[in-house]
């Protein structure tokens, strides 16, 4: 009899399953031991950032979904995701209740210090506002003195604050930085009038602007480009395993057929 895996969810259900014996057959990669002991890569995610990783009924999807799920089925294994708020989860990974984070993580030196990466996009941030940008909105500095929202714990957050000090040193009002624990509350902000914009990166501010067209629009894109990576802890062989995996999927074009899925082709560089 042949044993299946279970994929689960930390938040909800189970979302399908992968014949365990089928998927060793296709392994192109080894796994570390404990991952084939386990036949599956554990990957914390917070799924609330379409579309890279978000609920569709009690199913999480998104390209980073799929970019995952074919570094797994490369090593023969299955892949499970643990819905996880993006402040705490390099926490998660530390403390082992992952393997690793896909969530559209910006690999920067500052997470470098706690955690090791696997790069594999490189992503710029949009300004997303209301539709016919009342503001008039041209320039990022164009912010100055206006209220905008961004999700808590990311970079983006980050680089909005860094901004808003060079804006101050240049005599100019700072930006108001509104901080929401998910990403769909910073952009449920903008529709609901609360800020006057909303920042994040280019693939998900271009998701909601086409789920959104008659109330939203994206302007001043994109901004700042930056890779971002699958983060493991450190000395972890599942890196080395992992960077294979995702050349071999540069090499047999499954990561430019999974951006153009998902209508990233132009929020998203490519990084080979």
């Amino acid at each position: 009899m042949v044993r299946k895996l279970f994929v689960s969810l930390m938040a909800g259900g189970v979302i399908g399953t992968l014949t365990l014996s089928a998927a060793a057959a296709t392994a192109k990669i080894t796994p570390p031991a404990n991952i084939k002991s386990a036949g599956k890569i554990v990957y914390c995610t917070d799924a609330t950032y379409p579309p890279e990783e978000y609920f569709k009924g009690s199913k999480i999807i998104g390209s980073d979904i799929d970019f995952a799920s074919g570094v797994a089925k490369l090593m023969g294994v299955g892949a499970q995701f643990k819905n996880t708020t993006f402040d705490s989860i390099i926490p998660a990974l530390l403390t082992k209740k992952c393997d690793a984070i896909i969530s559209g993580m910006n690999d920067t030196p500052e997470r470098r210090k706690q955690v090791d990466f696997v790069d594999y996009l490189k992503v710029g941030q949009a300004i997303t506002v209301k539709k016919g940008n009342p503001e008039h909105f041209t320039t990022f500095a164009s912010l100055s003195g206006k209220r905008v929202s961004v999700e808590s714990g990311t970079t983006n957050r980050d680089f909005l604050a860094a901004a808003s000090k060079k804006l101050v040193k240049q005599g100019k009002p700072a930006i108001t930085i509104v901080t929401f624990p998910k990403d769909t509350d910073a952009f449920a902000a903008l529709v609901a009038g609360r800020v006057d914009a909303y920042y994040a990166d280019a693939p998900p501010a271009a998701y909601y602007a086409k789920q959104n067209s008659t109330v939203v629009q994206v302007c001043c894109h994109p901004i700042n480009p930056f890779p971002i990576g699958i983060a493991i802890r450190k000395g972890d062989p599942l890196r080395a395993a992992t960077q294979k995996a995702i050349t071999a999927m540069y090499a047999n074009g499954t990561m430019k057929k999974i951006v153009a899925k998902w209508g990233m082709t132009s929020a998203v560089v490519l990084l080979k």
